[in-house]
């Protein structure tokens, strides 16, 4: 699951999605396109504009295949594959979620491009030197058996293959505030700093080409105004400003860090 609790997937959650692209004034019996709809999909910190960042750096091509590591509703891949016109994988350990992203792929007609599997990070379902790059964006935190999380990304890529991620790491301070977006209390967090990330995934086969903090970037950027809308994660996150408000105040004492990379495996 991608860093959110899919607190109402018992309540249809395709239901609430159409409910709500059709309140924000957007008729889905044409085609949508990826963009339109980031506000509800890219449930990440930093939204659709991370998603656009680590695009660039990934340096993803037409001819690539990609793996999505907890894909949730298969945002990211959609803007993967109309921007790049790749192919891409998504792993999603919620069948809801997996419902949601065959619905909203079908909404954007890139469903020939991208195929959705229900499936758990620890234990992908594709044969070794599958995939030419690997996208995974704040999933790792609820994650605790981080090993076996990136020799399982290793041994999907093909040497030379490019690992794209954005993750939250533990600051200089326990986390304190919950709930956050991917946390109701300590329980279901399962952070480590910044070097540990590096340290394990060079244990597991990585170069390092890109790795930075970005958590003052994003909390420089001001929120403008905006009218309310009916696309956002509140469809099925409940608490949201709550957990949102957690997530920027655990940012700006230090307790997290977000921080993104881009490894080549060896």
């Amino acid at each position: 699951m991608s860093g959110v609790e899919a607190h109402y997937s018992a309540r249809n959650i395709e239901a609430r999605i159409l409910a709500a692209i059709r309140a924000a004034g957007l008729d889905p019996r044409q085609r949508l396109s990826p963009e339109a709809l980031g506000a509800l999909d890219h449930f990440h910190t930093g939204g659709l504009q991370a998603s656009l960042e680590l695009l660039e750096l990934a340096m993803i091509r037409e001819e690539d295949r990609v793996l999505d590591i907890g894909a949730g509703l298969a945002g990211a891949a959609r803007l993967l594959a109309s921007r790049r016109g790749c192919r891409v994988a998504c792993v999603e350990l919620s069948p809801d979620y997996c419902d949601g992203a065959v619905l909203l792929n079908r909404l954007t007609e890139l469903d020939e491009q991208i195929e959705v599997h229900n499936g758990s990070a620890l234990d992908l379902q594709f044969a070794d030197d599958s995939f030419d790059a690997v996208w995974m964006q704040n999933v790792g935190m609820n994650i605790l058996d981080k090993q076996t999380l990136y020799a399982e990304v290793c041994r999907v890529l093909k040497p030379g293959g490019r690992f794209a991620f954005q993750e939250m790491a533990a600051g200089n301070a326990a986390t304190t505030y919950f709930p956050l977006p991917w946390a109701t209390d300590p329980a279901d967090s399962f952070l480590i700093s910044a070097e540990e990330m590096c340290s394990l995934l060079d244990e597991n086969g990585f170069v390092v080409e890109i790795f930075e903090d970005t958590s003052y970037v994003h909390l420089s950027r001001t929120n403008a105004e905006s009218a309310p809308s009916p696309l956002t994660l509140g469809v099925y996150v409940d608490d949201l400003a709550q957990k949102a408000g957690n997530a920027r105040r655990s940012l700006q004492e230090g307790q997290i860090r977000l921080v993104r990379g881009v490894f080549r495996a060896k």
